[in-house]
């Protein structure tokens, strides 16, 4: 986890050194105050010494009040710091600095220049008490005078690159923040979305494994009760008992199919036995119920799958049967199971009355589309082949994931 400044304390402390720079003028020029009228001078001219610094006072607070001082409130300052340090040393030496501090934040472009050097000028006048006669002390008056306006611009300059930066990590911190607020807003949409996406799935799941159970199981308990009160009509005791014996066991096998959907348990078929037996055994079953022919041949190296496969396997072959019987009117069915390098295949064809594939194809019939999407879910491919009067075949391709496939393999 990126661990981000708050943006509060830069904030805070950049504050804090906005009240001192508004403060500091007022101490500057306080301490001299107090130096030469308690500590130093007459009464009198104390007097005249303490409201030139009210004064000055009074002008540091209307700059303060102005948006942009500008050039006149600075020209007023400058004259104020001249007096004063005409008066006492001690107002060049600390008020003096007032000087420079608001050259360079009060003017703008070569003016700020201009101010630094007129306020060295002004300062070291004062500081070296205007003697200025010999040429020694006037070459000593120029170099204090570059040496203090070279120090003041390249501190100052120092200064403003420092605030640029922090500015410059301040924006970053801020757009970093705004991009982490966005990314938990993303993160917390696509959870949603993930969430929403698996109960559409677990609902898609329930419906095909109700579909796949409950209904083809009322289905046949129909059928085998209609067959047997046929047989009862007819008097056929044979008939009646072995149709009703039928729907007894479809019964029990479609709340027992239930009752593993809902715990999400494989079929039953595949509980103690291998793929191809158990697709022999629901053709057998089917036969026996439908009175239908079905032949059952597998074909290459049979070896154990993905129970996902298998799974979805069975109930292809449950499905395309269940249709078959309802809808078809065959006399035959032929399944085919087809174990390839690195593909099932499962085919079931029927000679029954078949229907337009191509108009029926998405007509919402739920049991091709439970089949397309169980397909699908592993990456197989399912094909319909059916005309009016040529029967149907299905044919379903699965990838042949074996037993011990990582969890690269299919999920449910």
């Amino acid at each position: 986890m990126i661990a981000i400044p708050q943006s509060s304390k830069l904030e805070e402390r950049h504050n804090r050194i906005e009240r001192m720079l508004v403060v500091a003028p007022y101490g500057l020029l306080l301490v001299p105050t107090v130096v030469t009228t308690v500590l130093g001078a007459e009464w009198p001219d104390a007097l005249i010494t303490l409201s030139i610094a009210a004064a000055a006072a009074v002008w540091l607070w209307l700059m303060a009040t102005r948006r942009e001082p500008g050039l006149i409130f600075f020209a007023g300052l400058l004259v104020l710091i001249a007096i004063l340090g005409s008066r006492s040393p001690w107002f060049a030496g600390l008020f003096g600095f007032t000087g420079y501090l608001y050259a360079w934040t009060v003017l703008r472009g070569p003016w700020r220049y201009v101010g630094v050097a007129l306020t060295a000028m002004i300062n070291v006048a004062a500081l070296m008490g205007g003697a200025l006669g010999s040429p020694l002390e006037f070459a000593a008056y120029l170099s204090f005078v570059v040496l203090t306006v070279a120090l003041v611009i390249l501190f100052s300059m120092l200064g403003d690159v420092t605030a640029e930066r922090s500015a410059a990590y301040q924006q970053t911190v801020t757009q970093l923040q705004d991009v982490i607020a966005e990314n938990a807003e993303l993160h917390e949409r696509l959870i949603m979305q993930a969430r929403e996406a698996g109960v559409r799935e677990e609902r898609q799941r329930m419906a095909r494994e109700i579909h796949d159970t409950l209904a083809q199981g009322f289905a046949g308990i129909a059928t085998q009760l209609q067959a047997a009160q046929r047989a009862g009509l007819a008097g056929d005791d044979l008939a009646w008992r072995h149709h009703l014996d039928h729907a007894i066991r479809l019964t029990r096998d479609g709340l027992e199919e239930a009752r593993r959907s809902v715990r999400g348990i494989g079929p039953a078929q595949l509980d103690a036995t291998l793929l191809p037996d158990a697709v022999a055994a629901i053709a057998a079953e089917w036969s026996d119920r439908n009175g239908v022919r079905a032949t059952v041949s597998v074909t290459g190296d049979t070896r154990p799958l993905h129970p996902e496969v298998e799974a979805t396997v069975v109930r292809i072959a449950q499905e395309a049967l269940s249709n078959s019987a309802k809808h078809a009117g065959a006399s035959r069915v032929g399944v085919t199971l087809s174990y390839m390098d690195d593909q099932v295949a499962l085919d079931i064809r029927d000679d029954g009355v078949g229907f337009d594939a191509a108009q029926d194809a998405g007509d919402g019939r739920f049991g091709l589309t439970s089949m397309r999407q169980r397909v699908a879910r592993l990456g197989g491919d399912l094909e319909v082949e059916s005309a009016i009067g040529s029967g149907t075949a299905i044919s379903a391709t699965l990838p042949a994931v074996g037993v011990r496939a990582a969890d690269g393999g299919p999920h449910a």
